[in-house]
């Protein structure tokens, strides 16, 4: 496995491993990995003669500064877990590498789909996310670019940037590994001691509660009685919505094929966010 902090020296060593004719699988990331992110990398090992990983905290796609200036940053720890896979390149470029002077800045409109959920509620947050993921797009071209369902309502973004600049990249959407407790893994559970991590097991449990009731009552009486369940814990809900999974509109009186329930919350400062498709 080879590290590289500038994009110049990155994209020298991937230009000769294309020259050979290998096949690029690409992991996206801010870092402070955990087995989800290793899930990625493994099916782009299985898929891909080459694997590479981008370590860097965008700071464009946070609308909240105090957010970002927490969001945990443990690179060492990173590379010593990328290690013990089978990942080629990883690129762990500065703030000012990534958006030089020849960056191009991405005006994508994305319609309803940064008005709804993550788009509402953080404004500026998707724009910051289709830019950064485009520029590593274009440098590195990928085969195919590897992302967690965690963050479902990203995974519809890029797909939706991929089609509308008709970019040559297979978007790969891997499930959502937990911990045994139920608990969706993700970098900000870090900044969690035991006890958050047992409140937060509210998330799951509504998700499942949403699953149990969907045979029953229609989604906007599921999305009453889960908030209702919900609130009984310990942590403040932004949202929970019931979507369908290719618009990502709000069901309210019918159900259709692969309908999900969004959730996020609130422990403490730690923002956390889950999902699960229901039918």
């Amino acid at each position: 496995m080879k590290v590289y902090s500038k994009i110049s020296d990155f994209k020298i060593a991937l230009d000769e491993l294309k020259s050979q004719g290998k096949s690029i699988g690409f992991i996206p990331t801010m870092g402070a990995l955990h087995q989800g992110h290793i899930s990625l990398v493994n099916e782009s090992v299985n898929e891909c003669d080459i694997t590479v990983v981008s370590i860097f905290v965008n700071p464009t796609q946070f609308n909240n500064s105090d957010d970002l200036e927490n969001y945990p940053r443990t690179l060492e720890q990173d590379l010593t877990l990328l290690k013990s896979t089978k990942c080629d390149l990883v690129l762990t470029p500065s703030a000012s590498d990534v958006y030089s002077s020849d960056f191009v800045s991405t005006n994508l409109n994305l319609g309803d789909l940064e008005t709804v959920m993550e788009g509402k509620h953080r404004p500026g947050h998707f724009d910051g996310v289709v830019n950064v993921v485009k520029r590593f797009f274009d440098f590195i071209q990928p085969d195919k670019a590897y992302f967690g369902l965690k963050d479902f309502q990203q995974v519809s973004v890029i797909k939706f940037m991929v089609n509308s600049f008709n970019l040559p990249v297979d978007i790969v959407a891997c499930p959502t590994l937990r911990e045994s407790s139920g608990l969706a893994l993700s970098s900000r559970n870090k900044r969690l001691s035991n006890s958050d991590k047992a409140d937060s097991l509210i998330i799951h449990k509504t998700l499942l509660l949403a699953k149990e009731k969907s045979t029953l009552l229609n989604p906007i009486q599921v999305t009453n009685s889960c908030i209702d369940f919900f609130n009984s814990g310990n942590l403040k809900l932004e949202y929970f919505e019931i979507v369908d999974p290719l618009t990502l509109k709000t069901l309210t009186d019918t159900w259709v094929e692969g309908a999900t329930a969004c959730i996020v919350a609130f422990c403490g400062d730690v923002r956390l966010i889950d999902n699960l498709q229901l039918k």
